[in-house]
């Protein structure tokens, strides 16, 4: 595209592209970098361009995205804080926000006095000449409106900044202003359907997550598979929450657990449920004896992790705690089970049933780790050295069931 075509119609082709991205669910980051490329090459001298979005997420509460000239973009994401830290507090787009302007502009070649915004100086010294910035809101007014101190507005703010010599022309900003609509929507969708990922991942678990997206949200629809089912307690727990404040015991509860899904995690299992100071998972990474010896990696890897946690908690003078382990395989139904109005993805049948049952012998045993001979004979040959404690009648179940623990040399 030639710089001698009219600025209404370099904005058509990019608000052409910007719809069709958009509609072709293309994610943030591609967006973005799709955007600021055009730009270019339609001729506005385009040295910065950074989008900064709230989100919906445990861990963080934001993301920006900043492109530079010489060096493409970079994507980033913001933890949550109490207060706003003092970077954000003195940036611009903190100023549009917060003091409800709907745009902000400063041409950097035009004053000798210091910008009142540490950002702009920082981008001064490296050859800006102009900055320019607002938002687009999802709520209904026309820009982001102020909102406090402690989080940003549902919508998107945006900066340009130049480096040519005069800055920004005003058909520049006018092209920037018509596409901006667009952009915004675009970026809406792309959060949308991150935020959806995200959410299902987190709340749901990775592999639910992924079926439901896809499409298996009919009750009622359940896949039969064959995989392992792993029952994790927390031992000692009941008697240790009856002791400590409820804050303590959250982020008691959050160090183990964090232990235990990214172990599941890391071994290719896939989170379930939790219960209490527990988790149900599964792992269903292929045949049932990949499946199994999946497994029982992850239980080795989560002693050595769980050792290692206790080791830290002591250092620190923090109470400890031991866990519990059953694990069960066999065929099980997995799928979406509850009412119209409340669903569940989770998993039945006989094999869950019988892990809830090894579960309950730890104590009379005396072993925190149990597994069952379906598991014991599918993983063979494995890297664990599995002994029997003995044959059992489970509550429930007609058979006897053998029942094995790992042999773990004193260290």
């Amino acid at each position: 595209m030639t710089t001698t075509e009219t600025p209404a119609a370099n904005a058509n082709d990019l608000i052409e592209w910007l719809v069709t991205r958009g509609l072709e669910g293309a994610e943030q980051e591609e967006l973005l970098d799709g955007y600021c490329n055009r730009l270019v090459e339609m001729g506005i001298p385009l040295m910065r361009f950074h989008a900064a979005q709230s989100t919906l997420h445990p861990v963080y509460g934001g993301t920006g995205y900043s492109w530079y000239q010489d060096r493409g973009g970079e994507y980033a994401t913001f933890e949550y804080t109490e207060e706003p830290s003092e970077v954000w507090r003195n940036s611009p787009l903190f100023a549009i926000l917060n003091e409800d302007l709907d745009d902000l502009r400063e041409r950097l070649v035009d004053q000798n006095e210091p910008s009142r915004y540490p950002l702009l100086n920082e981008l001064r010294e490296i050859g800006a000449t102009d900055y320019y910035a607002t938002g687009v809101s999802y709520g209904a007014s026309g820009h982001i409106p102020a909102n406090g101190t402690q989080k940003t507005g549902d919508g998107v703010l945006m900066s340009w900044t130049s480096n040519a010599s005069d800055g920004f022309q005003e058909r520049d900003i006018s092209l920037i202003h018509e596409a901006l609509p667009h952009l915004g929507l675009a970026l809406k969708s792309a959060k949308n359907d991150k935020l959806a990922r995200d959410l299902l991942r987190v709340y749901l678990g990775r592999d639910a997550g992924k079926r439901v997206l896809s499409g298996e949200i009919r009750r009622g629809s359940l896949q039969q598979i064959d995989a392992v089912i792993w029952n994790f307690d927390l031992e000692g727990f009941t008697s240790l929450s009856e002791e400590m404040p409820g804050n303590e015991i959250i982020k008691m509860l959050n160090d183990y657990l964090d232990v235990a899904v990214s172990v599941v995690h890391e071994c290719d299992g896939s989170i379930l449920k939790f219960m209490g100071d527990g988790l149900m998972a599964m792992f269903d990474v292929g045949e049932i004896d990949a499946d199994a010896r999946a497994a029982l990696r992850a239980v080795a890897v989560l002693q050595q992790r769980m050792a290692d946690l206790n080791k830290r908690r002591e250092a620190e003078g923090l109470p400890t705690a031991n866990f519990t382990l059953a694990l069960h395989a066999g065929e099980i139904l997995y799928g979406n089970i509850g009412s119209e109005n409340r669903l569940d993805f989770t998993v039945i049948g006989p094999t869950v049933n019988q892990a809830a049952r090894i579960a309950e012998m730890h104590r009379s045993l005396g072993q925190r780790i149990l597994i069952s001979d379906d598991v014991a004979r599918a993983a063979q040959p494995c890297a664990q050295n599995l002994i029997s404690v003995g044959r059992y009648m489970l509550r429930g179940v007609p058979e006897p069931k053998e029942l094995f623990t790992i042999y773990r040399p004193a260290a």
